[in-house]
């Protein structure tokens, strides 16, 4: 059993899903495993992660549309507004989303459908630097 681990740092430019699977596929091709897990992890609290379908731009953006009426923005609802009126919001919306995925690795590629890839879904209303911590196991 093998293992390694890496840093993927990506920069986002406001709401909405930014796709890295190739970025995240370069790192289990170079790594050279055949079969495993992959772990993904963001290390922040205002943004998350997705699997999510890659055809239709339309499915981002119904996505991006759906938590801005599901999640209010309304900053008399909050205690935490220190730090602007979209940081609760996007705190929330990360709660309702994934930060963390598992991916299986097989004949050394991920284990994504036709239709899938992996997203960086950014909450906050300016870009950011996020991190995403990346390990993987296998033979």
């Amino acid at each position: 059993m093998r293992q390694r681990s890496h840093t993927l740092t990506v920069n986002t430019r406001g709401p909405g899903l930014l796709d890295v699977t190739d970025a995240v596929a370069r790192f289990v091709r170079d790594f050279g495993v055949q079969e495993g897990l992959l772990t993904l992890f963001i290390r922040h609290t205002s943004a998350s992660l997705l699997i999510q379908e890659n055809a239709d731009p339309d499915v981002l953006a119904d996505l991006e549309d759906f938590m801005r009426r599901t999640v209010s923005r309304d900053r008399a609802l909050y205690r935490h507004t220190t730090e602007g009126p979209d940081d609760m919001p996007a705190h929330i919306r990360a709660a309702l989303t994934q930060t963390s995925l598992s991916i299986p690795i097989a004949g050394g590629q991920m284990v994504l459908g036709t239709w899938q890839a992996i997203y960086v879904f950014e909450h906050r209303d300016r870009g950011h630097a996020r991190e995403i911590a990346l390990h993987i196991i296998g033979l």
